[in-house]
């Protein structure tokens, strides 16, 4: 939870701007993307095992350039 108290002499706009930042920086505005529409356990496994094959392809590109 962002809790952010207005400091003496600062503005609203401020204060607003700084909930903004906390809130990017606790991924709070992609948690609720994420959970924006319902995903079926199935299309969440589908989407992590896409997700593993990607990085371990883009692990063996990386190594094989620096194989050479």
């Amino acid at each position: 939870m962002v809790n952010v108290k207005v400091r003496e002499g600062e503005s609203i706009e401020e204060a607003i701007r700084r909930f903004k930042r906390e809130c990017e920086r606790n991924g709070i505005m992609q948690e609720i993307k994420k959970r924006e529409f319902y995903k079926a356990p199935s299309v969440l496994k589908k989407e992590k095992l896409a997700e593993a094959k990607r990085k371990i392809r883009r692990k063996q590109l990386k190594d094989s350039r620096w194989a050479k």
